[in-house]
């Protein structure tokens, strides 16, 4: 694997671990600004929120400047963001810093996954892929126990000097070892957007979006889960979430070696199928740990399998406007991330049983394996060679 894909991948490690960090220090935060623990989780909203939506059209505002340049820019805007989230003295001025920062998480993620797929060969791709959404994944699982471990020692504020100090060693690194790459002409930014509603492509986003739905239905509410359902205290529900977080980074990886094995088509249905099935069965294994563990580290190695054959099935697609496709179907995660979590916060408010988020999980990834289907037996899109063919021009 090229070395400069492992470098893209702990990038987006410094930069992923902002996100959802905040998680599991929201009551601090919340004494600390002396506002309500409601108001606090708006901080991960709004994120989430900006994410989505700048990924997209960042990259497109920014498709003629030098890659390198620009991920050394964005690097540095995300190292301000999150200096001025340790100094900030109010709240709002904390909301101001994370907006900086989700704009420029955006960025950089995507700008990894595209030229992570430019620097190896197309046999290589998806486990180039596979590498770096390790790092996202590993950056999302880990967050909320690391938040908590460091917050309890040095207080919440350390946590953001870290990432910033995070984000000063992969400036130095990209540096260093990141060759430039020049940016590319402009695909107008209509059949970009034609390209994205396409039934094809459109369906494969719905697809990234129900699947990370369905799973965090569940996930989002895992340690009420754990503790009605096994009855676990602190001590046994903290293994099972470093357990858990072992097997979801893993995932980006077999991810990747699935999709070079048998292609991006067959993987996407084998993982969305097989996670459907894991996510229903899990609540009848809490009875015994031995069934148990074994299927929840099951359930989190699928939960992020499905990004490196969905990318590189989105650049086989349509190639001319790859890199748009990748920034939207990262949107499409974090929207998914907040539909679950909206879809089982309504089922404990509706039933009060935490398994039930399961099988309402399950149900919504059969939506994502139907959106699958549906995308992989449309017509290939055959547009890509007039625009490059223009472009050329």
């Amino acid at each position: 694997m090229n070395f400069k894909v492992f470098i893209l991948a702990l990038s987006t490690v410094a930069v992923g671990l902002v996100e959802l960090i905040v998680g599991g220090i929201l009551p601090t935060i919340a004494d600390d600004f002396n506002i309500s623990l409601s108001s606090a989780g708006q901080l991960i909203t709004v994120f989430a929120l900006i994410y989505a939506i700048a990924g997209p059209v960042l990259l497109v505002l920014t498709s003629k400047i030098e890659r390198k340049k620009l991920y050394l820019v964005s690097l540095f805007i995300f190292f301000i963001g999150n200096i001025m989230t340790y100094f900030s003295s109010s709240f709002t001025f904390m909301m101001v810093a994370r907006v900086l920062t989700a704009m420029s998480t955006a960025l950089i993620v995507v700008l990894s996954l595209t030229i992570a797929a430019k620097i190896v060969a197309p046999t290589h791709r998806a486990k180039a892929l596979g590498l770096i959404y390790m790092g996202i994944s590993s950056s999302l699982v880990m967050g909320v126990p690391l938040g908590i471990l460091i917050s309890n020692t040095f207080g919440w504020r350390v946590i953001f000097l870290g990432i910033a100090m995070l984000a000063i060693g992969s400036m130095i690194l990209i540096s260093i070892f990141l060759e430039r790459i020049p940016g590319e002409n402009t695909i107008p930014l209509s059949q970009q957007f034609k390209a994205v509603g396409s039934a094809k492509l459109g369906s494969a986003h719905l697809a990234t979006m129900f699947m990370l739905a369905g799973h965090y239905t569940l996930y989002a509410y895992f340690t009420p889960f754990l503790e009605t359902e096994l009855h676990m205290n602190s001590h046994w529900i903290s293994i099972c979430y470093l357990l858990f977080g072992i097997a979801a980074v893993s995932g980006g990886a077999f991810g990747g070696i699935l999709s070079d094995s048998i292609g991006a088509g067959k993987s996407i249905i084998v993982v969305i199928s097989t996670f459907a099935i894991v996510l229903f069965l899990l609540p009848f294994t809490t009875f015994s740990l031995i069934l148990f563990i074994p299927m929840m580290m099951f359930w989190a190695a699928l939960s992020w399998s499905l990004a490196p054959p969905q990318q590189s099935y989105l650049i086989q697609t349509d190639p001319a406007t790859s890199d748009i496709q990748q920034s939207f179907n990262n949107s499409a995660l974090q929207i998914g991330i907040s539909l679950g979590s909206a879809s089982g916060g309504l089922v404990l408010s509706h039933s009060g049983t935490v398994s039930h988020t399961a099988w309402l999980g399950s149900a919504i990834v059969i939506i994502s394996l139907v959106c699958a289907v549906y995308s992989l037996t449309r017509k290939t899109i055959k547009r890509e060679n007039r625009i490059a063919v223009s472009s050329a021009q």
